[in-house]
């Protein structure tokens, strides 16, 4: 005869034995399925983390914009909240520390963002941002044997409007272009500092709207050719920019170039686009128009920021530090898939 619900036992807490031992089943699962979901999530980490690359560690949590300088044969970062510039000597080194070569005290409490390596005079541009506020920017040129300050240029300040100083590109006669993310502009600084003039133009703003604007022109890059190459983040348009004209035209590009980043010749018609994901775009009419041709996500979790090429190879800086005591940070070689180009 089968038991009457007055004969089950009970577990003193209204529950029968039946559905106390599901409870007690369901316990024990949770802390397994827990550990299931970890390590699933560690193993995804980790097979982002595939490619080759210059693993270094450091204190801070955050470094914007990685730069190769070849004749040193050391990387050097963007400390961001740390104001300054680190160096990262690779060759020889097994697991590499950064080191820090600039803290400039003159602009505390603004991040080191934007860097480019001005090859011909041996010395480093540095964009410096009110990251928070988008109250005040300034570029600074350093020495990079000595590493004494050149010049430090104020870009914005209080009653000059929002506004976010983020990239800089150099050209051949040591003028310096940085743009501004907030308002969509370019700041032109002389080779000894000098504020020269600031490249506005309504192309820039191809979609209207804060969240076609969240980030606007960013990363940037001197073609050999004479003319600018800059991207807008939020709208994914790309830019070719005479710098002494100050006309602005936009290149036609097939593909997406959406949350693109840094920028970074690998050749005259081949460009690097750091990113969520990392893109490569090639041209053959002077970047009239481009193709989007290769794809790389990389560490997603890291989020690429910037580009730099190494010994003919792309190398991609991830923003993001993880650790404990001391963060670890990703330069990750960009292995490019190739995507179907009609």
């Amino acid at each position: 005869m089968a038991d009457c619900c007055c004969c089950r036992r009970s577990d003193g807490g209204g529950r029968t034995g039946t559905a106390a031992a599901a409870a007690g089943r369901r316990s024990r699962a949770c802390p397994a399925l827990l550990i299931v979901a970890s390590a699933v999530a560690v193993a995804l980490i980790a097979s982002l983390e595939l490619s080759p690359a210059v693993a270094y560690s450091s204190r801070g949590w955050l470094r914007e914009c990685a730069k190769w300088d070849a004749p040193a044969r050391r990387f050097l970062v963007s400390t961001f909240f740390g104001s300054g510039v680190a160096e990262i000597a690779v060759d020889g080194a097994a697991a590499p520390e950064e080191r820090e070569v600039v803290a400039e005290p003159d602009v505390a409490g603004n991040a080191s963002v934007g860097i480019a390596v001005d090859r011909a005079r041996r010395r480093l541009l540095v964009v410096f941002a009110d990251v928070l506020g988008h109250r005040h920017g300034a570029v600074a040129a350093y020495d990079l044997e000595s590493w004494a300050r050149l010049f430090l240029t104020r870009l914005s300040g209080p009653g000059d409007g929002d506004a976010f100083a983020d990239d800089v590109a150099v050209d051949e006669e040591g003028t310096a272009y940085v743009t501004d993310a907030k308002a969509n502009k370019i700041w032109k600084v002389g080779v000894d500092g000098e504020l020269l003039s600031i490249i506005r133009n309504e192309a820039f703003v191809q979609r209207k709207g804060w969240y076609h604007n969240l980030v606007g022109l960013n990363g940037i890059v001197y073609h050999p050719n004479g003319y600018l190459l800059v991207i807008h983040t939020s709208g994914g348009h790309l830019f070719k920019v005479n710098p002494k004209t100050e006309e602005v035209s936009l290149v036609k590009v097939e593909g997406s170039l959406q949350r693109g980043d840094g920028l970074e010749l690998i050749s005259p018609t081949k460009l690097a686009i750091a990113g969520t994901p990392s893109r490569v775009a090639e041209s053959s009419d002077d970047w009239d128009t481009a193709k989007v041709t290769g794809r790389y996500i990389g560490p997603m979790h890291r989020i690429a920021t910037s580009a730099t090429v190494k010994d003919g190879k792309v190398y991609l800086n991830h923003i993001i530090g993880y650790g404990i005591t001391k963060r670890t940070h990703l330069i990750a070689e960009g292995i490019f898939s190739p995507l179907v180009v009609n």
